[in-house]
């Protein structure tokens, strides 16, 4: 079991030694200060604790409780990428439509955490198809993670299915990579030539 104390040192550990891009050398106090920064240093440190957590799938410490927590942090990211992607691209494209030259570093920085994340979640799918996870005890009073199809499953069949949550986490991992994608690419639009080719 994945006590809370353990999972503290967890966070502690991922923010500290952890992070997945180093951010430290970005000493500009505009930077710093701007709320987007705040949100890009937000995801940083969620990427890495993600990172971290999932070394411990098929080690002694792997459990369903570990496993939701993958799963909420994982969709955390997402939405903080996607709001994140959102906030910034409509001044972009303002002002590359007003003929103003774009060479924005929070665009940059938010682009290549999306990239990792993209990459990470691809090692995720693949651990939960290699090492699926019993979760019927821990969601036996409990909604799986998209739970609409099984309700729908149950009013057509009249009977109760339980949810496989390892094939929704698949499921769910997908879209969140097509999602992650498509902000790809829409990002890179707008990216300096070298930091646009690296994307490819």
């Amino acid at each position: 079991m994945l006590s809370k104390g353990s999972f503290r040192k967890d966070v502690t550990a991922a923010r500290m030694a952890s992070s997945s891009l180093n951010l430290h050398h970005l000493d500009d106090p505009h930077l710093k200060g701007n709320p987007v920064f705040q949100l890009i240093t937000e995801i940083n440190s969620q990427l890495a604790l993600f990172r971290d957590l999932l070394i411990h799938i098929g080690t002694s410490r792997d459990c369903p409780e570990l496993r939701e927590k993958i799963r909420k942090l994982r969709r955390m990211c997402v939405d903080a990428c996607r709001n994140t992607a959102q906030h910034l691209l409509p001044q972009i494209r303002s002002a590359v439509a007003e003929g103003i030259p774009v060479d924005n570093p929070h665009l940059i920085l938010v682009f290549y955490m999306c990239q990792l994340f993209l990459r990470e979640l691809a090692k995720c799918s693949r651990l939960v198809q290699l090492i699926p996870m019993d979760m019927s005890g821990y969601f036996e009073n409990r909604a799986g993670p998209s739970n609409l199809g099984n309700v729908i499953s149950q009013i057509l069949l009249c009977k109760t299915i339980a949810p496989d949550f390892n094939q929704e986490e698949i499921c769910s991992i997908a879209k969140d990579s097509q999602e992650l994608s498509r902000l790809l690419s829409e990002m890179q639009e707008f990216l300096p030539t070298q930091d646009a080719n690296s994307g490819k």
